[in-house]
């Protein structure tokens, strides 16, 4: 994975107009907006921590993701960058935008001290000593690569997260949760949907204020979603009054673990933490966290090798102003689209909005350099934009009205085939004369997509079981029914036999009398003639009622295996 790293050259950022510039670049610097304020959970204003130019030998970002640590040489004392456009060239000094009331000292020796020594400086919950801890311990101790991969991919969020847990006077262990949630991989997500690295189920994400539409996944925004499970594990704290209780809480729900609770007590037990009745998981919840606590204690004793982490952060957070592409934006910053999304990896789309995400994460050098080469952009920066769908619509419809090829709409919106587009969704198109502006909030915030299968209003009907009998399954195969519709129609087991001359209903398409008519044939014996190709998709099940008495004469139809019917109504 790609290592922890500092670079230097960091400069100072102001906000201005459409983009952020060097300082000298413009007289003032705005003050923070209410969307980006300093502690709002998706949007942090951009706002400081300490750190100074690295010393020879310190890391230094890879040209491409997951690339070893390697050593750089010495860096220079004070960066002086190009000057923008129109701006004089001025010295700037280094300033961490997510803590704008901070001022960087280059001397500042916290800024070079160890971070894993400031983390264990901060451990503060009760210990947990128990067998499954020692289990733990060798299990992540006998896997070295693992850790060091698991570490240097950590190394990315892990001041953030740090200074997060310190600002609100939390343990520093909790700093570590995200290597036993997700291994720090902000792209996990679990068999139950959990997602992002703090792995937040859809509901409880909602919860907390992370958005979850189409365009982006809050649960996997780096600085969203640590402010969401700090907020989330202090209330768990403040219920249970005890760390190990609330993290049980944060892995198993809080019902659950208050639920445990009573039954200790009902049973004389102290509600501890290792009193309580627990699934497998959540029972070697802490003791994981704890042998991870342990082994960054003493690394050397476990046989493991912490990479270098240095006490300054690894990204700047950059304000954008409008909307742009991923690839723009990965490409203003000199990175590869991967390295973009490991540090920006709530997008689901290949446009970030930025009414919904008012700013990207970006390594020290890579925040310079997109920012001068933002000023100096003179092509679009958004090629993609979105549409709220006026009216239900077939997906080829919908592509022919914003210029696209049917299968290219259907893959960037991941619409599967034979699909309506239902009202109201909000659907990524490509931008023309007609779409320009930036997209508004409200959509940003709560474009939706929903679909309904593309298939003709089914109806019901009865036929008659010819006279060697038949079964459910081999009715359902007749009509591409699935046998569990056939049972429920004809309130059966999908297993069932049925006797011969027994009536059976089944769903077939409620096509036009008129159409069918021009087969030759009465209408309902045509539909029973083309009844094999009727319900490939299902509909809405109606379970029928009993057999009505036939209108008139019955009319024979074609014999379908033991299946030779009769039409006997057809609603």
């Amino acid at each position: 994975m790609t290592p922890a790293h500092r670079r230097t050259g960091w400069p100072l950022w102001a906000a201005t107009c459409s983009t952020v510039v060097l300082l000298g670049a413009c007289a003032t610097a705005p003050a923070p907006s209410p969307a980006t304020a300093p502690g709002t959970p998706q949007a942090q204003a951009p706002a400081p921590a300490r750190h100074a130019v690295p010393k020879p030998g310190e890391l230094s970002p890879p040209a491409v993701a997951d690339a070893a640590l390697r050593p750089q040489s010495p860096a220079p004392s004070v960066a002086t960058p190009s000057p923008v456009a129109g701006g004089p060239a001025e010295p700037v000094r280094a300033v961490d935008t997510l803590n704008p009331d901070k001022r960087i000292n280059p001397d500042d020796l916290a800024a070079q001290q160890d971070l894993w020594a400031r983390l264990r400086r901060g451990y503060a919950m009760p210990v947990l000593d128990n067998e499954l801890v020692r289990k733990w311990e060798q299990y992540y101790g006998g896997k070295p690569e693992y850790m060091q991969r698991m570490t240097e991919r950590g190394g990315r969020y892990l001041y953030h997260v740090v200074e997060e847990v310190e600002k609100r006077g939390l343990p520093l262990e909790l700093a570590l949760l995200p290597f036993i949630e997700s291994a720090f991989n902000p792209q996990a997500m679990s068999h139950a949907r959990a997602s992002g690295m703090w792995q937040f189920i859809p509901s409880t994400g909602r919860h907390f204020q992370l958005k979850q539409n189409v365009f982006r996944d809050d649960r996997r925004d780096v600085l969203a979603s640590t402010q969401a499970a700090l907020t989330y594990l202090q209330k768990l704290h403040g219920m249970f009054n005890d760390w190990q209780l609330a993290l049980a809480a944060y892995n198993w729900g809080e019902g659950s673990v208050s639920r445990a609770i009573a039954k200790a007590q009902r049973n004389g037990l102290a509600p501890t933490y290792e009193n309580l009745d627990m699934p497998a998981e959540t029972r070697n919840y802490v003791p994981k966290l704890q042998a991870v606590r342990n082994i960054v204690l003493q690394p050397a004793q476990f046989g493991v090798t912490l990479p270098a982490l240095a006490n300054h952060p690894y990204f700047l957070s950059v304000p954008i102003a409008n909307d742009i592409d991923v690839a723009v934006a990965a490409k203003l910053a000199e990175l590869s689209v991967d390295e973009f999304r490991q540090l920006n990896p709530q997008m689901n789309k290949p446009v970030i909005l930025a009414a919904g995400t008012p700013q990207v994460l970006l390594p020290y050098d890579n925040a310079t350099t997109f920012a001068r080469n933002l000023s100096r952009h003179r092509g679009a920066q958004a090629t993609w934009t979105a549409w709220v769908v006026p009216r239900t619509m077939k997906s080829a419809e919908a592509a022919r009205q914003v210029g696209m090829a049917e299968p290219q709409f259907r893959e960037v919106n991941r619409i599967p085939p034979r699909m309506l587009v239902k009202a109201g969704s909000t659907l990524l198109v490509p931008r023309g004369e007609r779409r320009v502006a930036d997209v508004q909030e409200e959509v940003a915030d709560n474009a939706t997509l929903a679909l309904a299968p593309d298939v003709p209003p089914l109806k019901t009907i009865r036929v008659k079981v010819g006279r060697k009998g038949s079964s459910v399954a081999a009715i359902a195969r007749q009509y591409k029914m699935s046998p569990a519709t056939v049972a429920s129609l004809n309130r059966t087991s999908a297993g069932a036999s049925l006797r011969p001359g027994q009536w059976v209903a089944v769903q077939v398409p409620n096509r036009p009398a008129a159409r069918l008519a021009k087969a030759g044939r009465g209408a309902k014996a045509v539909v029973l003639a083309k009844a094999g190709k009727a319900a490939k998709v299902g509909g809405v099940v109606r379970v029928a009622a009993r057999p009505a008495a036939a209108a008139g004469p019955a009319k024979k139809a074609p014999a379908r295996g033991n299946a030779k019917v009769r039409v006997a109504s057809a609603r």
